[in-house]
């Protein structure tokens, strides 16, 4: 009578039996499959992450490129940079106070010390933390000296709490002078990291932010490189690894400008009294730049290895921006020096010839108004090179009413106002060159006046230092207008030379050489002729040919240039002067800008001449030394005494 529900139990438990059997079985073909993932098809990936758990990579830095002059002269550099990195887990009880002394940190700077190494999270004490960076020589001989002092038994091993890395570090020879075209380094933001992780950066990475620096970064920089090691568990070196992988860092390559430092320190001294302004020297026959010279300036060591807010705060709100590279960036009203280019619009499209007379009463009457000359007095009757020669506005209104504003804009234009150079550095402007299409689409009423304005290098006409040292290297050198050249060669650390970079034509101006060297000619008489307004600052043994400008900024009636100099600071006019020498032979065009200097004449045309002299002369004078090495002692005597009777002028 029992054995039926005895039966029916066991059928019972044979089922779920089979269901218990059939899930162990699936638990156990999912652990197996797991196993194979993990032991076969991620063995790399596995392998790999342990390895990383028990390896330390310890990044060596790229020493980066130098940066050197056409002549050799080092503008910017590495030297050695002392960090000191601390194992918070290692340090002793009295660990703290003894680096304290040793690093000799004043009592804020101690509490700041400590309040740093206090508030590292216990999960990162047993990593190494940077807490001080490229320290002194006295500190770095006092850390080195009481080493062992920090060095502490664990286990059976004796690790020390401190470590001192060597980093290169960027140093500039020359300090503030030149420092817009060097520019400089700082650290990579947190914020910038995203974008820049693939090209290799990572956070307390330094990059170039300005000049040479920033354009040629992935030149300069080079390739970081690594070290790798076994650690145990405390993050200390393995005794069992005895062979260390070393991939090398690449050295950044070192590049030479075209710029001479020699020519910069001349321009330097020739600046001095004058708060603020710019100068530009270019090459006429190759458009190779020899200086760029921007006032005031910042020191560029300062930007890289750390300024604080407060000093940072005071270059921005300084009034004469020293942060603005005023060659490039900051475009201002030519002025006068822009009057030769709407003389060759009058005689390229044959609307004046160069011997008609203009009578200069001191203004010109259009559109029901009166607009001044330079001189109040007026000039009397000019010619078209007597009005370049003396700076006569009144033959200027009288050309722009005739020959108008898009003719005007046209010839700027060939000559490259109102577009980039691209010389490649520091966000260069554009300037601005008006036209009567330009008024129309930014609904502005049409005034002829914009015409006579403009003729003169004032009303919206503006233009660089840099546009108008490569125009007028174009006059001198009869049409061709080069792109600047910043870059002679890009070089490896060994001094082979990987990339030479050849002067670059940008075009032939659309003006024929006839015009050009009528040109020429007048700029060579605003020098040497009595009338013209740079004969007091000329110099007998150097003939130069160039064009004063004195840009008014302030929107009242314009006056007179020996009454502007006695306005207030910030309502003068820009002094210019713009030119070549030798005039003959032309080699170098300048541009000398003094921002709120008053008269061009006055002011701006003694320093541009003051510089070439000083860096021509002794040129002529070693060309000079050789030929009478090659000529009869006679010849060469007769060549002495003419060069001494011209000194003594």
């Amino acid at each position: 009578m029992h054995l039926l529900p005895q039966r029916r139990d066991v059928a019972e438990f044979r089922k779920r039996y089979k269901w218990m059997a059939l899930f162990v079985c699936l638990i156990f073909m999912v652990l197996y499959g797991r196993a194979i993932q993990l032991q076969i098809l991620d063995h790399d990936r596995y392998l790999k992450v342990s390895y990383e758990n028990i390896t330390r990579h310890v990044p060596i830095p790229p020493t980066r490129g130098i940066i050197r002059d056409t002549k050799g002269q080092i503008l910017a550099t590495n030297r050695p940079s002392y960090d000191v990195y601390i194992i918070p887990s290692r340090l002793g009880p009295k660990d703290p106070e003894l680096i304290a002394t040793l690093m000799g940190l004043t009592p804020e700077e101690k509490r700041r010390f400590f309040n740093a190494l206090n508030s590292i999270p216990a999960r990162r004490r047993s990593h190494q933390i940077r807490f001080f960076s490229d320290i002194s020589r006295e500190q770095l001989a006092a850390l080195q000296t009481h080493v062992n002092d920090l060095t502490h038994r664990q286990g059976r091993r004796e690790v020390s709490a401190i470590e001192i890395v060597v980093n290169p570090v960027r140093t500039y020879p020359f300090r503030s002078l030149g420092a817009h075209i060097i520019g400089y380094l700082n650290e990579i933001q947190s914020d910038e990291l995203p974008s820049l992780r693939n090209a290799g950066y990572r956070l307390g990475d330094r990059i170039g932010r300005t000049g040479i620096e920033q354009a040629w970064e992935h030149v300069l920089r080079g390739r970081r490189g690594h070290r790798k090691y076994l650690v145990d568990a405390d993050l200390s070196r393995s005794e069992k690894s005895q062979a260390i992988e070393v991939e090398e860092a690449i050295p950044g390559r070192d590049i030479t400008l075209s710029i001479d430092m020699d020519l910069m320190r001349i321009i330097e001294r020739a600046m001095r009294g004058h708060p603020s302004g710019a100068v530009a020297v270019v090459d006429v026959n190759t458009g190779a730049v020899r200086a760029l010279f921007s006032k005031p300036s910042y020191d560029p060591e300062i930007m890289s290895t750390g300024i604080s807010i407060e000093e940072y705060a005071a270059l921005r709100e300084d009034p004469f921006r020293p942060l603005i590279d005023k060659t490039l960036y900051e475009a201002f009203f030519p002025g006068s020096v822009f009057k030769p280019f709407s003389a060759m619009a009058a005689l390229e499209e044959k609307l004046m010839d160069r011997s008609e007379r203009v009578r200069c009463h001191g203004s010109y009457r259009f559109g029901g108004r009166d607009f001044p000359c330079n001189v109040r007095g007026g000039h009397g009757e000019v010619d078209m090179r007597g009005a370049l020669v003396q700076s006569c506005n009144v033959y200027f209104y009288a050309l722009a009413e005739r020959v108008g504003l898009e003719r005007i804009a046209r010839i700027a234009q060939d000559f490259g106002f109102g577009r980039r150079t691209g010389i490649g550095i520091n966000h260069e402007s554009a300037g601005f060159i008006p036209t009567r299409v330009w008024y129309d689409q930014h609904k502005i009423p049409w005034r002829g006046g914009f015409a006579l304005n403009s003729a003169i290098g004032q009303g919206d006409t503006k233009a660089t230092v840099i546009q108008i040292a490569m125009a007028y290297a174009a006059i001198a050198n009869l049409g061709k207008l080069f792109v600047p050249q910043l870059i002679e060669r890009v070089s490896g650390p060994d001094g082979m030379v990987l990339a030479s970079f050849p002067p670059r034509l940008r075009r032939r101006v659309q003006v024929s050489k006839e015009t050009l060297a009528f040109i020429a000619d007048a700029l060579r008489g605003v020098v040497d002729d009595p009338t013209g307004t740079a004969y007091a600052a000329r110099l007998p043994h150097l003939k130069i040919a160039g064009k004063t400008g004195t840009a008014q900024v302030f929107q009242r009636t314009r006056l007179a240039e020996e009454e502007s100099s006695r306005l207030e600071y910030r309502k003068r006019a820009h002094a210019w002067f713009a030119g070549f020498a030798p005039a003959e032979r032309p080699e170098m065009a300048i541009v000398v800008l003094l921002e709120h200097g008053g008269s061009g004449g006055r002011f701006a045309a003694p320093i541009a001449i003051q510089i070439l002299n000083e860096y021509l002369s002794p040129r002529h004078e070693t060309t000079n030394s050789l030929a009478m090495a090659g000529s009869s002692p006679s010849q060469s005597n007769l060549t002495r005494k003419s060069q001494h009777e011209r000194r003594s002028q």
